[in-house]
């Protein structure tokens, strides 16, 4: 397992993000998903990689990987603005 590090600490944050639809609405297709995978173009302002992405027709899994100074909850509300 490789640790990331910056000038005073050693870190390895994951997080599965799971994002549902309403009502568990079975309407997640390959072309969605692609669609919803664009918020790609955030990731560097935020510090995150992407591991791993999956989805089923109602909801996506998100593999991700952060830096310990990175505000989830602020690029959470980006993704959403970037969704919609």
């Amino acid at each position: 397992m490789k640790l990331d590090s910056n000038n005073h600490s050693v870190f390895l944050l994951n997080y599965h993000l799971i994002l549902v639809i309403k009502y568990r609405k079975k309407v997640i297709t390959a072309e969605i998903s692609e669609r919803l995978k664009e918020f790609e173009s955030i990731q560097p302002t935020y510090k995150i990689t992407l591991q791993g992405w999956n989805h089923d027709k109602d909801h996506v899994h998100v593999l991700m990987k952060t830096h310990p100074h990175t505000n989830i909850s602020k690029f959470l509300r980006r993704i959403q603005k970037c969704i919609l």
